[in-house]
């Protein structure tokens, strides 16, 4: 299943089981990871991109050591909404990654959160080296708590 409304992620998630959030790039992809509480979301680490078939093993086995129970995908919409070619290539690799997996997948609207994750490494003082080895999982950690923040308020309005 895949889908970018985040209550339908919620119900189709595996109960009891962490999630995880993906800041898909060109070149890498940023990894996070929740606790199975779905209250806070960590930066794990990033994936040098190869193959689809690559990248997806590598995912995959974190989704089984892992024990996740949903996906979510930043979706790199366009500061005015709209969605341009890399919405295209990401909404591509969740059908590649779906026929994979029976795991849910759900996008989350990332716009700015590699800024917001630049401006907390900045802000940390963290060296200009050690920012471009961690700015993607950061950023996908700020996509799944964003998810995840949403997950809770519609489960708090049940």
């Amino acid at each position: 299943m895949i889908t970018d409304d985040i209550e339908l992620l919620t119900n189709a998630a595996l109960k009891n089981c962490s999630w995880m959030g993906l800041d898909l790039g060109t070149k890498t992809i940023g990894v996070s990871v929740s606790d199975r509480l779905l209250s806070s979301a960590t930066p794990l680490l990033t994936v040098k991109r190869k193959k689809f078939t690559q990248d997806a093993k590598e995912l995959l086995d974190i989704i089984v050591d892992r024990e996740i129970g949903a996906v979510v995908l930043g979706l790199p919409r366009n500061m005015d909404g709209s969605e341009g070619p890399r919405c295209q290539s990401t909404r591509s690799f969740a059908r590649n990654l779906s026929t994979l997996t029976n795991i849910p997948i759900g996008f989350w609207d990332e716009r700015l959160s590699t800024v917001a994750a630049e401006r907390v490494l900045l802000e940390a003082d963290t060296s200009r080296k050690r920012r471009a080895e961690v700015i993607d999982h950061v950023a996908a950690g700020y996509i799944l708590q964003g998810a995840l923040d949403r997950a809770c308020n519609i489960r708090m309005q049940k």
